[in-house]
């Protein structure tokens, strides 16, 4: 097994090695046929730059509301709604605990529409996307708000 400085984990015939410096790198096993570009071979491994997971978000969950689809001027659409992720665990009493984390997400064009047309509220979904921060002013005071922007949605299952 490799270890490269980091935590190493097992999916299937790949192994994900998660440097310490953020860095990502897939290791793929197996003689490469030829050279192809973005690919390394090292002690017949085929090293691959994993680039689309930088600022990359999975999430499973449920809806907590229906989601809210508006249309603006140039026709373009979004869909905003948060969803819940819940993580159990043991405490050092042995009890039994359930974390629940809010995310808001937010979805743009047909995905919306998607999103608008068919989820509702406690629907179980699945989303990858990217985390956006931003700042805004309301009444004079400055708020800030972490977002998800959806880039693949998969309905799992209904209430």
């Amino acid at each position: 097994m490799i270890l490269a400085n980091g935590i190493l984990k097992r999916l299937q015939t790949k192994i994900i090695v998660f440097y310490t410096t953020l860095k990502f790198s897939s290791f793929i096993f197996g003689t490469p046929q030829k050279k192809i570009s973005g690919i390394k071979t090292i002690n017949n491994l085929n090293i691959t730059v994993m680039a689309n997971l930088r600022n990359s978000v999975q999430l499973i969950g449920r809806l907590g509301k229906d989601p809210e689809v508006r249309t603006f001027d140039s026709g373009k659409k979004q869909a905003t709604f948060s969803i819940a992720t819940s993580d159990t665990y043991k405490n050092q009493k042995g009890e039994k605990v359930e974390e629940t984390q809010w995310h808001n997400l937010v979805i743009w064009g047909k995905l919306a529409d998607i999103a608008g047309q068919y989820l509702k509220k406690g629907s179980e979904v699945a989303v990858e996307g990217k985390l956006i921060h931003r700042a805004y002013e309301t009444k004079g005071e400055k708020k800030y708000m972490t977002e998800v922007v959806v880039n693949d949605l998969v309905m799992l299952r209904g209430k």
